[in-house]
């Protein structure tokens, strides 16, 4: 056999030899019960929403973004806060706190004189006149996201529409388009407080 030949067989039998040895005892399996004889319980927390399930269709047109304040913050835990107790997931809190950041840029705004709209208050601007509830109840953040998700229930398939044809279908606003711009704002703001 000729010398060339012969080297790369035994190097090739060495690399088949040292691969075997390496990869055999991690192959092997291996007692992982602790001595107690009691299984391991691993908890796994999800610390950040499925952001895919956040912007489904992406985000429409430019975004704005603005920063919040220690109320404004507060004011997105509460939404987040009475979405979960409707039983409604984080695509909820996003389409709410995108409507609230258009309406009101998360303030809970009472009556403003002159410069309001009609009578809307509150972080939606919802109407007394137009059966929203009192001016009490609206400008309280959980009763205003709880009645905004409510409506939000009674469209069909909200879940498949862009984030503004959901929220204009509740609001009726003069400017529907005007939602779109908060998506991705609304999104982060869920992926960072939803579990806190």
């Amino acid at each position: 056999m000729n010398t060339m030949l012969r080297k790369s067989v035994l190097g090739i039998a060495g690399l088949a030899v040292a691969g075997g040895l390496a990869a055999g005892p991690l192959n092997e399996a291996v007692d992982t019960t602790p001595a107690s004889g009691d299984p391991i319980a691993v908890a796994v927390r999800a610390d950040k929403p499925d952001t895919s399930r956040l912007v489904p269709h992406g985000v429409q047109g430019e975004q704005s973004r603005i920063d919040l304040d220690a109320e404004q913050t507060a004011n997105v835990k509460a939404i987040i806060a009475a979405t979960k107790k409707a039983g409604m997931d984080e695509r909820a809190a996003v389409v709410s706190i995108a409507t609230a950041l258009q309406e009101s840029k998360l303030e809970n705004l009472g009556h403003l004189g002159d410069r309001n709209d009609h009578d809307s208050q509150g972080l939606f601007q919802q109407r007394p006149s137009s059966g929203w509830g009192t001016v009490e109840q609206i400008t309280d953040p959980e009763y205003s996201t709880t009645a905004f998700l409510k409506g939000l229930k009674q469209v069909d398939g909200w879940q498949d529409m862009p984030l503004t044809q959901a929220a204009q279908t509740v609001q009726v606003s003069a400017y529907p388009d005007h939602y779109a711009q908060w998506e991705q704002q609304a999104a982060d703001l869920v992926t960072q407080h939803w579990n806190n």
